[in-house]
């Protein structure tokens, strides 16, 4: 008799990445389908996501595009309410959007670029807590990782407003955390992929030759490990090359 059972780490399980089209998002959703996840892949543009699909699909994985502008302030809400009409429970959230305002001097920071920072990776945290909350304590082990950077704990010059957005989103996801904690299974992590070849890595360094640093599939399968294990909550892990 054949044993047909899916032993894969997350076989079984349904996960959400928010910025699934490039870089850490589609490497996390890719790693996360390979070890049998469900993964639901969201990002403004739904052609891009459809290259992150495929990919999986190529793998014999499973997932889902739901393209969502998540600074829209109905655009999340839409998103809780479409995944809680399919799935009872969602096991693991990757809140890995988020954007890189102008490295500028403090006091030069053009405040429109401020507002759509802190809309998007602050913001938009907020009503993915607040959206994803209920079915996260649903599942049996669910994780919420947050992808995090540097500068929220250790200020730079220049990156004081991409700074200053990250420090409320590590507070976010700590608050979050301890509230969580001893009422609920829900367990939160926050993780600094350090030097990683992105675009917004790029962005930020655009002399630096993207050979040397990381690919984003090294943080991906140290997200995906993550939510294997059982621990403390919340808990922070800063990713170096392997």
């Amino acid at each position: 008799m054949t044993d047909t059972a899916d032993n894969r780490l997350l076989a079984g399980k349904t996960a959400l990445v928010t910025g699934a089209s490039k870089g850490i998002g589609a490497a996390t959703a890719k790693a996360l389908a390979a070890a049998g996840a469900h993964v639901v892949l969201t990002a403004r543009t739904g052609a891009a996501l459809e290259a992150t699909e495929q990919a999986i699909f190529d793998a014999g994985g499973s997932a889902t595009i739901a393209p969502v502008d998540l600074a829209e302030p109905e655009g999340i809400a839409r998103l809780a309410t479409a995944i809680g009409q399919r799935w009872q429970a969602l096991d693991v959230l990757v809140i890995n959007a988020a954007m890189l305002p102008a490295l500028t001097p403090a006091w030069q920071i053009d405040s429109k670029d401020l507002n759509k920072a802190f809309t998007l990776n602050v913001l938009a945290t907020q009503a993915l807590i607040a959206g994803f909350d209920g079915m996260l304590k649903r599942s049996a082990a669910g994780k919420l990782i947050g992808v995090t950077s540097s500068v929220g704990a250790a200020p730079r010059a220049y990156w004081g407003a991409y700074g200053a957005t990250k420090a409320a989103f590590d507070n976010l996801l700590d608050a979050y955390a301890q509230e969580t904690r001893d009422i609920s299974n829900l367990r939160v992590a926050i993780v600094d992929p350090g030097a990683t070849r992105t675009a917004m890595r790029a962005k930020a360094y655009p002399g630096e030759d993207p050979a040397s640093v990381k690919p984003p599939e090294v943080v991906g399968e140290a997200i995906v490990e993550l939510c294997g294990k059982q621990f403390a909550s919340p808990h922070r892990l800063r990713v170096n090359a392997s």
